[in-house]
């Protein structure tokens, strides 16, 4: 592997809640070409403004979007709803903010595109604090940091999200039936833990990521797309029948699973990373702020009402993903099939991220005869990592709740307003925006205190052991 092609000044950004696996071989990622010069996006082809819109939509919806019935449940049936539209709301404004501070660096620099660590990076530079012009560089250096604890919590996020999914397959094997309306009480077989499982899919996920060039999986990619979309069809069209009584729903949660609730909530909608290279690739970007708002704005739609509607089907009984609820008949185990499979293939596409940072470092102090065994080494070594974070925290929706409230709040909230008073400080910014500016900062600061705290504290201390069904009850 070229280690020119890997290195750090060349990196752009793409981080993403969930990058879609078809258009990162074909269309994003692999504009790495493989002669080692680095394309930015938009010089080999532009998007029309319904493929920037599809685009936007794929890397938003994800694991994350199945664990918000449960975060619905965390923080209660009108609080939640409620909450994930504030979030959803400060969260595109931040976006809003970020792709504003670009355009500004890109027209004072004469550069036709910036990255994310980019923009903070010449935000500080403008700082009006010396020791922060001085040290701007570190900038990016953060958000590198906290790109790769993302990008590597999502790849820790599938490791659970597979083994729960499949294991509640195999064990539900024998009761499986092809009635799907009646509430019968099906006896899981026992089988292994589910950590055995992730040992299971490790050697074939090491495999999966010695693919390099991205562009072989681009059938598997565009499999993995139909499949989810037809899961979560298929999940909507189960939770819409025979919703129970909602008045049995706690309206407001106590406070102690609120954090948990926020972390879920962030880890959903920490899309900020891909909204630069989307607009980056556009034909006409004039038109990208309104594609943004309404691309978010279906976004936030489709998560409360999953959300919602997920939390007023099962209640108290929501799993940590909404496919752990579904049915024990044929249809909807293979739904849950089928969305693994899409998310197998996609934890190579999230992999790629942290990769193509870390790699470099290690390749580039080795022999160009031992290139290749380094990096093969590295990636494995990586694979591992997430395994094994995995394995320490096998809850599902504590391990949404760590990644989003340690690295996604860091990201989506925290940095971009404190990038627009640092960039625009020095040419005159209102005493109004600079307070809006540091409540959404200090609001994201508390909740990634808290929200950390309280997801290794349940870790620790588990309230309660978390309960593994499959509940039909609708149908009863």
């Amino acid at each position: 592997m070229s280690t020119q092609r890997l290195r750090n000044e060349d990196y752009a950004d793409y981080s993403s809640t969930d990058v879609s696996p078809e258009e990162s071989p074909s269309e994003g990622l692999n504009n790495f070409s493989s002669s080692g010069s680095y394309q930015r996006f938009g010089e080999s082809s532009r998007t029309t403004w319904f493929q920037t819109l599809i685009h936007l939509l794929k890397g938003n919806i994800g694991t994350g979007l199945l664990g918000l019935p449960l975060a619905v449940k965390n923080a209660g049936i009108l609080m939640g709803p409620l909450s994930l539209l504030v979030i959803g709301i400060v969260a595109v404004h931040c976006m809003g903010i970020l792709v504003k501070c670009a355009h500004h660096f890109c027209h004072r620099l004469n550069k036709p595109f910036v990255d994310y660590g980019e923009t903070v990076m010449y935000g500080l530079e403008s700082s009006p604090i010396s020791w922060l012009r001085n040290h701007a560089h570190w900038g990016r250096h953060t958000v590198d940091f906290f790109l790769i604890v993302t990008q590597l919590g999502f790849c820790c996020v599938y490791f659970v999200f597979l083994a729960d999914n499949f294991k509640q397959v195999i064990e539900a094997a024998n009761g499986t039936t092809n009635n799907c309306h009646n509430n019968e009480t099906v006896i899981l077989t026992p089988t292994m833990d589910s950590r055995l499982y992730m040992l299971t899919f490790l050697p074939f996920l090491v495999l999966l990521v010695f693919v390099r060039n991205l562009r072989v999986l681009s059938i598997f990619s565009l499999l993995a797309n139909i499949t989810m979309l037809v899961s979560l069809f298929m999940i909507y069209q189960f939770i819409v029948q025979g919703i129970p009584d909602p008045r049995r729903l706690p309206l407001v949660a106590p406070w102690k699973t609120y954090p948990l609730f926020f972390g879920t909530a962030i880890f959903a909608f920490e899309g900020i990373g891909m909204v630069l290279p989307l607009e980056n690739k556009m034909k006409d970007p004039r038109k990208f702020p309104v594609i943004l708002y309404v691309g978010m704005a279906i976004v936030t739609t489709l998560y409360i009402s999953l959300g919602c509607l997920g939390y007023l089907q099962f209640g108290a009984d929501i799993q940590g993903s909404i496919t752990l609820n579904l049915p024990n008949c044929w249809l909807y185990q293979s739904v849950k099939l089928l969305y693994s499979i899409g998310i197998f293939f996609t934890y190579a596409i999230q992999f790629f991220v942290p990769a193509e940072i870390i790699i470099p470092f290690f390749v580039s102090r080795v022999p160009e005869h031992w290139e290749l065994v380094v990096d093969l080494l590295v990636r494995t070594m990586l694979v591992c990592l997430t395994c094994i974070l995995a394995i320490l925290i096998p809850r599902l929706d504590l391990v949404i709740s760590l990644v989003g409230s340690v690295s996604s709040s860091a990201l989506a909230l925290i940095i971009p307003p404190l990038l627009e008073i640092t960039t625009y400080y020095s040419e005159g910014l209102s005493p109004l925006t600079i307070a809006k500016d540091a409540l959404i900062s200090i609001l994201g600061f508390v909740g990634f205190v808290v929200g950390t705290y309280e997801a290794l504290y349940e870790l620790i201390q588990p309230s309660a052991a978390p309960s593994i069904i499959n509940s039909t009850s609708a149908f009863a």
